[in-house]
């Protein structure tokens, strides 16, 4: 790359690339070119002669990290791009731990479970404990496990641990770590790992192997973290050790756009890197290159309010561009039906696509009100997030023959499809494996292999049966690697039965699966036909056959971002807040801006939580390129009760000048003072109900407004006479309660306010 090229950055991301020695942060604004300095990065040390098997670059989706190779290939040719180890952080440590998992026990062709086996274990390990599986529920016990190995806490540490022991048994589920037990068992039994165990056992492997961790800080002279905003604890240590060496460590984020909490990501690790490395460098990237000028000082003036963040002032040359849109709507459904007119009209007068627009909101159930409303106008439309490709039915359990072939045994697996198509091994027999396998500690594949020596009498049709599934599954097994991947994935799904079960099915659906199937092999004839990886020992690119349980191993670390959907094109995108991190549109509806729906109720229990919903509104507004528009109802269904809903506090904290309502009408209007004739008529459908405002002295909440210490009070205490603090509305007197049980509400009198009626349920009242 001549330096001529460098011309294509501005002055801080010109800088931020060449500064390769030592600590560097860059501070990312949103549109700032992020992936453009990451990409010159890793192209000028290339430049600079540094062997491309030295440097490391970690990615959080596939997705970044084929755009980054595919532009550095632009930059300075395939050879050395393809030879930089570059991948997700699961996919990099999955490469290493196939060749160093030995010393944790593990074989170099073990499985990786997704969520889904991960929930057929957990459920499977409830119904053979006995215990109830409503209080017992897969989904939580699943999230307690992947906590516990976020935070590097083993089953035996978990297990020991009094503090954990305590919860448990104060949330009624004091078995938890016998199930965390029996699940890790199960795993290694089956030889194989979920998503956590790759960060966990990594972690393992530079702790207690001195000799791993040299090598590999040896081999990786240069590292590169995108997004460390969202890193979790288990990632920082990793990444600590291995640049441990040498300190040529680069992380690229914004703490702004933090908003992972839920899974683990720890701002921290992002806030306090500084004092990892006093050495470093930081260079904020301020110019953003995606959105208007009223988009860009609408989401600084945002932000500024969250405390804990590196200062930064993001900017722009592009056009000022339309101010942010307000809708009001009477109830969720009027709300839709309001979107939806407004994009029609958007794309009639301007002659968009669909995919010009994208929908977002803060939880998948806003969805269905708004995918109806665009149907009903005729405008196609997608959901975001929903069953990839990968997670159908007929794709997993071709998937799951393909696992067999790999890692015979892989019980789940096994057990999806033993009898699938239909073989006539029943649902009896199936238990008696499980019983014998559990029994002599073996895999399942070994029970059947070897029935007298593991105690197993089955009645010798089904053994035959059995038998015979065996044998199917060993021939694959003899092929792996002699045939490449599509080779052997047709005879596969050809000989396994599935190809021509699929085939006999002549309804829409079974014709659907079928070409479902021959995508998939598609994809597998794909994947044969391209280069791959360098060997992770040597750093040598060879040419030998490109085989099945490589492909699978790509299949398991995809990434929901990494999924490709045809029929996606040209469609309005909806979806969740959290999900549309990292892409752009040109018309952004953000709806849903009410107060306990966003910011979530769940989220105003402290100021770091109350922040990071912030930090999630910043993220919305900085997804648009032209044009933003904020809707919210006044009433809104929840679990079947139709609630009064308040605009959310973030709806205040936009600056009144930039905002677009109707003529003769302010900010105040929407929601915020006594003019209350605020009119839908800019979108031409009906104008919703008056709402009851509040005075013109109405203070407006911030973060600062919330005591840190602020506890609300049981439903229950809250009577006729009391004082009471709320968080938006300050003290006042309970005048009255009406109602009974969630239906319950209270007339309360604020100084200076007046008279409010508030759902208890979601009122949040501290005692005074």
């Amino acid at each position: 790359m001549s330096q001529s090229i460098l011309n294509n950055l501005n002055e801080e991301q010109r800088a931020a690339v060449i500064a390769t020695e030592g600590p560097v942060m860059v501070i990312a604004g949103a549109g700032s070119g992020k992936t453009r300095v990451l990409t010159y990065r890793v192209a000028w040390l290339l430049e600079k002669e540094v062997d491309p098997f030295r440097v490391l670059a970690l990615t959080f989706t596939n997705k970044a990290a084929r755009e980054m190779k595919e532009r550095i290939i632009s930059l300075v040719g395939g050879t050395e791009a393809h030879s930089v180890w570059m991948g997700t952080f699961h996919s990099i440590f999955a490469r290493v731990l196939r060749v160093e998992g030995h010393l944790l026990g593990y074989p170099s062709n073990y499985t990786i479970y997704d969520t889904d086996d991960s929930k057929r274990v957990i459920r499977s390990l409830i119904k053979e404990n006995n215990l109830d599986d409503k209080i017992y529920q897969h989904g939580y016990i699943l999230h307690r496990i992947s906590s516990a190995k976020t935070s590097l806490l083993s089953a035996e540490e978990y297990n020991i641990n009094p503090e954990i022991q305590e919860y448990d048994s104060s949330s009624g589920k004091p078995l938890t770590g016998k199930i965390y037990t029996q699940y890790q068992n199960r795993l290694k039994r089956a030889a194989a790992m979920d998503f956590d165990d790759l960060l966990f056992n990594m972690n393992v492997l530079l702790r207690d192997f001195p000799d791993v961790l040299y090598k590999y800080q040896q081999k990786f002279q240069y590292i590169l973290v995108d997004e460390y905003q969202d890193t979790n604890y288990a990632q920082y240590l990793i990444i600590k050790k291995l640049a441990a060496n040498n300190e040529n460590i680069c992380v690229v984020g914004d703490d702004a756009q933090s908003i992972y909490a839920f899974r683990g990501a720890n701002i921290q690790n992002i806030l306090n890197f500084k004092s990892d490395y006093p050495d470093l460098q930081t260079f904020k990237l301020e110019q953003n290159y995606r959105s208007t000028k009223t988009i860009v000082a609408v989401a600084n003036n945002i932000i500024e309010k969250n405390k804990q963040q590196i200062f930064k002032k993001i900017w722009t040359e592009n056009e000022v561009g339309n101010l942010i849109r307000l809708i009001r709507a009477s109830t969720d459904t009027e709300e839709g039906n309001l979107v939806a007119q407004s994009i029609f009209e958007q794309k009639m007068n301007h002659q968009l696509p669909n995919s010009a627009f994208a929908i977002l909101y803060r939880t998948n159930a806003q969805s269905r009100a708004h995918e109806e409303a665009l149907r009903k106008l005729n405008i196609p439309c997608r959901i975001y997030g929903g069953i990839s490709f990968y997670q159908r039915k007929e794709i997993k359990d071709m998937l799951a023959y393909f696992r067999l072939a790999i890692n015979p045994k892989d019980e789940e697996a096994l057990l999806r499809v033993i009898n699938n198509p239909a073989r006539g091994i029943g649902k009896t027999t199936i238990e008696k494996l499980i019983v014998a396998a559990d029994d002599s500690g073996s895999s399942i594949f070994e029970v059947i292999g070897d029935p007298q020596s593991h105690s197993l009498s089955l009645p010798s049709g089904t053994m035959q049966k059995i038998m015979g599934f065996l044998t199917m599954i060993r021939s694959f097994a003899a092929m792996l690697k002699t045939r490449n991947a599509y080779d052997l994935g047709k005879h596969i799904a050809a000989s396994s039965g599935l190809l021509k079960q699929l085939y006999e099915d002549k309804s829409p659906e079974g014709v659907s699966h079928y070409e479902n199937m021959e995508e998939l092999l598609n994809a597998v004839k794909e994947f044969t036909e391209s280069e791959r990886l360098p060997n992770v020992e040597t750093g040598e690119i060879d040419t030998s056959l490109r085989t099945l349980d490589e492909f699978m191993q790509d299949v398991a670390l995809l990434t929901d971002a990494d999924y490709h959907d045809e029929e996606s094109k040209d469609k309005v995108l909806l979806m969740t807040i959290h999900a549309a991190k990292g892409l752009e549109f040109q018309y952004v509806y953000l709806v849903g801006l009410e107060e306990n729906l966003f910011p979530s109720i769940m989220s105003l229990n402290s100021r770091s939580d109350l922040e990071e919903e912030r930090r999630l509104f910043y993220v919305a507004l900085t997804r648009a390129q032209k044009c933003v528009t904020i809707s919210y109802a006044e009433n809104r269904y929840r679990w079947g009760n139709l609630t009064i809903c308040e605009p959310s506090r973030f709806i205040s904290e936009i600056p009144e000048d930039q905002l677009d309502l109707p003529k003769k009408a302010t900010a105040k209007s929407a929601g915020f003072s006594t003019k209350d004739n605020f009119s839908a008529s800019l979108h031409g459908l009906k104008p919703p109900q008056k709402i009851s405002p509040p005075p013109k002295n109405l203070k407006k909440a911030s973060a600062t407004d919330i005591p840190d210490d602020f506890n609300a009070a049981s439903v229950e205490s809250i009577v006729p006479g009391i004082e009471v603090i709320h968080e938006k509305f300050g003290k006042g007197k309970v005048v009255q309660v009406d109602g009974e049980g969630p239906n319950k509400k209270a007339t309360v009198f604020f100084q200076g306010i007046g008279q409010k009626q508030l759902l208890l349920k979601f009122a949040r009242l501290q005692l005074a």
